[in-house]
This record gives C-alpha cells, sequence and structure tokens, in this order.
C-alpha cells in the first residue's frame, strides 16, 4: 500500500487550516495532491524507502502529528493505488486507516459487491445505464464480455470501467497547490431547513467569491459546493464551468444547479461551503462574445460596483437580497 487518501476532520469555519494540513504531509512526500475542500492524496513510496516503514504505519504517524500540531483528527484509506484509496476511505473512520491489500484477490473481494457508482467518476446517468442491463456491482461489470460495456458506454469509456471495476488502476497522484482554489463558507446559526435561506447563503458566497477573483485578476474553470448536514456528514459536488469566469451571476447560476441537483428537500443544513478551482489569469481566458445587452450591462455594473468596493469597502455596494 503505497498511497493514502486522507480526509481532514477540519471543524466548522477552519478551512484556513487546511493549507497547513498539506504541509504536514509534504514532510513525508512531496508528492501530495489537494483534494479540496479537506482531503488529500499522498504518494508514499520513497518515504517508505526513506524512513523504513510501511505506508500504514507511517498513516499512524500523520494522524498523530495532525492531532497534536493542529488539533484535527483525520480518516485515512491506503490502496495501491489512487483509486482504490479513495475507495478505502469510505470504509475509514477516525483513528483507524482503512486499508486494501497489494493482492489481486484482495483487491477483487473489497471490489466485487459494490455498486457501480461507487466507483470514482462514475456518474449517476452511467450507472443507472448498467443498472438497467443488471451490471449493478463491480463485480458484475468485472465480469461482463468486453463487447458488450463498449456497446453501451462506447469503446474507451467501456474498456476503461472494466478495467477499474476489475482492480486496475492506472491512476497517479499528480502535486498541485491548494493555492489554485479560493474558498468560503457560510455557517448557519441553528441548523437551517429553508431553501430560501440556503439560496441567500449560496448567493453571498457567490458574491464573494466573484469579487476576490476579480479582485485578483483571475478566473475559475470549476466551482464546488459542500453541503455540511447537523450529523456532520457532508455532501461535495463539482461542476465545470462552460467558460472560466469570475463573473458573479455565473457563478451564482452554477451554485443554484449545483444546489438544486441534491434534491435536499427537508435537509437539515449546518453549513454551506464553495470553492472556486482551477484558477488562471483572466487575461488568458477566452471570453464567448455576446449581443445581449442586459448581460453586457450587468458585467458593467458589477465593475462599478468593484471600484466602489475597492474604496469605501466589502458592503458598500450589496446586493438588495443581502441587505436585510
Amino acid at each position: 500500500m503505497t498511497i493514502l487518501c486522507v480526509r481532514f476532520q477540519l471543524p466548522e469555519r477552519c478551512e484556513a487550516a487546511f493549507p497547513r494540513l498539506l504541509g504536514l504531509l509534504e514532510e513525508f512526500t512531496p508528492v501530495v495532491e489537494a483534494l479540496p475542500p479537506d482531503g488529500a492524496l499522498a504518494d508514499l513510496r520513497g518515504a517508505e524507502r526513506y524512513f523504513g516503514r510501511s505506508a500504514v504505519e507511517l498513516a499512524s504517524v500523520i494522524r498523530v502529528r495532525a492531532l497534536a500540531l493542529h488539533g484535527v483528527d483525520c480518516a485515512i484509506g491506503a490502496g495501491p493505488g489512487p483509486m482504490l484509496a479513495r475507495m478505502a476511505l469510505r470504509d475509514a473512520r477516525p483513528g483507524v486507516t482503512h486499508v486494501v491489500p497489494d493482492d489481486p484477490k484482495a483487491v477483487a473481494e473489497f471490489l466485487a459487491e459494490r455498486p457501480v457508482a461507487a466507483l470514482p467518476g462514475v456518474g449517476a446517468v452511467t450507472a443507472r445505464t448498467l443498472g438497467e442491463y443488471g451490471l449493478d456491482t463491480l463485480g458484475r461489470v468485472a465480469a461482463a464480455p468486453l463487447p458488450t460495456l463498449q456497446r453501451l458506454l462506447g469503446a474507451r469509456v467501456g474498456r476503461e470501467l472494466r478495467d477499474r471495476a476489475g482492480g486496475i488502476d492506472r491512476g497517479r497522484v499528480v502535486p498541485n497547490a491548494v493555492a489554485r482554489s479560493l474558498a468560503t463558507e457560510r455557517p448557519f446559526d441553528r441548523d437551517e431547513l429553508d431553501p430560501g435561506r440556503h439560496r441567500r447563503a449560496l448567493l453571498s458566497a457567490t458574491e464573494e467569491l466573484g469579487a476576490r477573483l476579480r479582485a485578483l485578476g483571475q478566473v475559475c474553470r470549476t466551482l464546488t459546493l459542500t453541503v455540511r448536514y447537523a450529523d456532520r456528514s457532508a455532501t461535495t459536488r463539482s461542476r465545470t464551468l462552460a467558460e472560466p469566469t469570475a463573473h458573479s451571476a455565473a457563478l451564482t447560476s452554477t451554485a443554484y444547479g449545483l444546489y438544486e441537483a441534491l434534491g435536499l428537500q427537508r435537509a437539515r443544513v449546518r453549513a454551506l461551503a464553495l470553492r472556486a478551482e482551477g484558477l488562471t489569469p483572466a487575461e488568458q481566458a477566452s471570453y464567448q462574445l455576446t449581443f445581449d445587452p442586459v448581460d453586457e450591462k450587468v458585467r458593467r455594473v458589477e465593475e462599478v460596483a468593484d471600484r466602489a468596493r475597492a474604496r469605501f469597502g466589502p458592503r458598500a455596494v450589496i446586493r438588495g437580497a443581502l441587505a436585510a
């Protein structure tokens, strides 16, 4: 087991601790991939040789240091590849590292009875398509004839899915920087049931993210929504934007779409967090020209509002819906 997938149990309003926790992992290996808002992948192949310890033993040291230095516990999954480490994390709990052994038979047993949707990267549409043909577990997908999967999903996707369902993990940990993202969180004073208040919090968050992006001269490619519930569980969903943007209206529309797709209904929500990811300089991004005068007017108003905020403070200009 050379790959760890770590999820830090960050307290509410403590997302700023995330970069420091990534730094802790980098004390063991430079090959660390941030998985905002609270996770990371770490490739410990070199660390195992350098420290003379297994990845599972190093995981215990990481947990102790996170608790001692930052007061943050973590759940850790370990496996021979990133995909299996991510899946192992789902069965992990704070204080215990869940391990998928580096053995083909053990990997097959680990995957066999899991639903297709448990495989990272498999969406609801793909899982539903396979389920209609009785291929509802990874074991059945791995045993299915390759031509059948390719007819259902396409040649490349069918082959990749069959390999991954069989435990073939060709993924790798790609070092990145958490600075390539911006995040904000809106906690509620009490567990909130009202969808209207949820949407108002999302509007506030996207207004803040948009203003921060424009102030930095950046645009984002992806928006990620994390919903934290009363029972301390959380749901995270991401969506790639039609084009890189720092336009608050586009961010708000995407955030609302992510929220509505969850179908929360009467869920008791404790906090909503948004993260703008895939940041690039605004001058390097392409922008689809439009003949819609309303869109152009909104962008000009946004520019004027940004100048007013820069001069008189962040609340110099706010949306009417957020004034109360």
